[in-house]
């Protein structure tokens, strides 16, 4: 399919560069399986979901990935200012990164990122690094929790730097498993409250980890879907909540995805059938309308950027026209878009 079916205009001043405090106050777009909508908030979903259903929530946990310093003097000349973004740990001492700018290092070059934390370039492959650091372990993981900052998405960074604000509004209140560069945003609008309400009102909970990488920021530079290439994000699914999964959806209950992350390592561990089995390892799913969703019957989401995989991902689930007519509606009802912004809960039309 053409990219360019993707895209809308988005007004800037609905980008949201601050979350709604309580979190569960933000507003919720309804769409149901016959495309019609409604405006909610998130506090209203006991209501919108009935006894049986599970939520699958992403409880990964952000690392503050972002580090700026510079690199280490060569023979020949001068230390230059780089920013680094961690995208994807390779071992206890090293991580895959994305560099600014990316053309001053090369192999071997040493790096001082902060005042504790030194590296080495393992290798570069345009603006992304391999970073060796002389640190391992929950050793490396403190330094980095030191040295770094939340790793904002660029439209909101572009617009103010991070602060001690985000990096409690950049998590969710469920996070546990640190490994994401992205928080899974869907999952910010939880409170305890809400998480309480839910479970009273007989809606289960169950939970699986995808590490955001860095390149769920990366814009889609292909013409056309099937020329774009996903960066693989690690992910796993334990064979218990596989087995909770298909028991409620045995006995009628729906699966609710609580974000794209958790939509997407739903439907990498589950069958032709709609089982659904234990997985870990890495996953590309690259889902674009054509795709039969196995797994998910409701996905709650935020609103995405024009043209990205995850407007693509939430067109497969409801169909590309109602969710550009979804989003044509929301945006005349200003609703706040992005990361820190309001949700969608949409219902599979197919289920």
């Amino acid at each position: 399919m053409r990219v360019d079916e993707f895209d809308f205009d988005l007004p800037p001043d609905l980008i949201a560069l601050r979350p709604i405090a309580p979190r569960d106050a933000a507003r919720l777009f309804v769409v149901r399986e016959d495309g019609s909508h409604e405006h909610r908030t998130v506090r209203d979903l006991p209501d919108l979901l009935r006894a049986g259903d599970v939520l699958v929530m992403n409880n990964t946990r952000v690392i503050p990935a972002r580090l700026t310093g510079v690199r280490l003097p060569r023979a020949e000349g001068e230390g230059a200012a780089i920013e680094i973004t961690l995208h994807k740990r390779v071992s206890a001492s090293s991580f895959r990164a994305f560099a600014r700018p990316a053309k001053r290092l090369k192999p071997q070059d040493r790096i001082r990122l902060g005042a504790t934390l030194d590296g080495v370039i393992v290798a570069r492959d345009a603006g992304e690094v391999e970073i060796a650091f002389d640190k391992s372990g929950a050793v490396l993981d403190a330094a980095i929790a030191t040295e770094g900052d939340m790793p904002l998405p660029p439209y909101i960074a572009s617009r103010r730097p991070p602060d001690s604000r985000d990096r409690t509004d950049y998590q969710t209140v469920y996070a546990e498993t640190a490994g994401s560069v992205a928080a899974p945003t869907a999952g910010l609008h939880f409170t305890p409250d809400l998480l309480g309400r839910l479970a009273r009102a007989g809606v289960g909970r169950e939970s699986v980890t995808l590490h955001v990488g860095a390149g769920t920021f990366l814009p889609v530079t292909a013409s056309d879907t099937a020329g774009h290439r996903m960066h693989a994000e690690w992910a796993t699914l334990s064979d218990e909540t596989a087995h909770a999964l298909n028991e409620r959806r045995a006995r009628g209950g729906r699966i609710v995805a609580v974000g794209t992350t958790a939509a997407r390592t739903l439907e990498t561990a589950s069958d032709e059938a709609g089982r659904v089995h234990g997985f870990s390892g890495d996953t590309a799913l690259f889902i674009t309308p054509g795709y039969r969703f196995k797994a998910v019957d409701v996905l709650l989401t935020n609103f995405h950027l024009p043209r990205s995989t995850l407007f693509m991902l939430v067109s497969a689930l409801a169909g590309t026209e109602v969710m550009r007519a979804a989003y044509a509606a929301a945006i005349a009802a200003r609703y706040r878009f992005y990361s820190y912004g309001d949700a969608c809960l949409l219902f599979n039309p197919k289920r």
